[in-house]
């Protein structure tokens, strides 16, 4: 594996689908409303057919797990997997505040990752072994001294079953929970990385949701797992946490036991 040419390509891949995305911002959208009641435009779809175009012309043993179009070559040691629009409800509302999500797995976890918000022009990434960027520039998270000085987010209560809510709120009821963010997406996993959010808890995530944020959280010196502490891949369930500092992951996993 060489991290520097995957990058490259990564950084590549973000440049076209944020491309493709811009041509529909605050215009002409094509909303529809998929199987699973989750919605998806026209530059969902773009911006994943232009990433997939790159990677099967450079990479064709390469495998592809996109959120719109499913999977290629999915018993490939490699897998590329895409999210051209992680926050699809903020792109049709007009807020900037969703990402492209760019991950690459090798035999299911992930070593690179990329959080592109092609509007505000900022771009997240990470990979194993390295140290995560902010437009080129190294991310750090903060130190949390107590969960109760902790900035919690998380992106809608409605994505929460009964079971995960109970959970959830017992976490949030041991933070700053007056200062709780909602709505964010994988946003808020980048600012995390950037140091201006303290955890981020959800529930019910797909691969392609998650794939691409534990590059970019571990490189900032943070950590990311599921909610038993265990490390994410391909397998996971999609009950996650994102801590900037680590220190506290002992008393995020006890305060979430703590639910019912």
């Amino acid at each position: 594996m060489d991290l520097i040419k995957d990058i490259a390509l990564a950084q590549r891949l973000a440049d076209a689908a944020g491309e493709a995305i811009c041509e529909y911002w605050r215009g002409r959208i094509g909303l529809e409303t998929k199987a699973d009641d989750s919605p998806v435009t026209l530059a969902d779809r773009a911006a994943e057919e232009a990433m997939r175009r790159i990677l099967s012309a450079e990479l064709p043993h390469d495998g592809i797990h996109g959120e719109e179009f499913g999977k290629e070559r999915p018993d490939a040691t490699r897998q590329w997997v895409l999210d051209p629009i992680d926050g699809t409800t903020s792109f049709v509302a007009g807020r900037p505040i969703f990402g492209t999500l760019i991950a690459l797995l090798e035999d299911g976890f992930p070593v690179l990752g990329v959080i592109d918000q092609p509007i505000l022009k900022e771009r997240w990434v990470g990979a194993a072994g390295q140290q995560t960027t902010f437009n080129g520039v190294p991310a750090e998270c903060r130190p949390c001294r107590e969960l109760t000085d902790a900035l919690l987010a998380t992106t809608s209560p409605a994505l929460f079953d009964d079971h995960a809510a109970g959970h959830f709120m017992a976490l949030a009821a041991k933070t700053a929970h007056r200062r709780m963010v909602w709505g964010g997406d994988c946003y808020n996993y980048a600012l995390l990385a950037s140091g201006h959010i303290d955890i981020v808890c959800e529930a019910g995530l797909k691969l392609h949701d998650f794939a691409a944020l534990a590059p970019i959280v571990e490189g900032a010196g943070g950590t990311m797992c599921d909610w038993n502490g265990d490390p994410l891949h391909a397998g996971s369930t999609g009950e996650v946490i994102a801590l900037g500092d680590p220190a506290r992951l002992e008393d995020v996993l006890e305060a979430l036991a703590c639910g019912h």
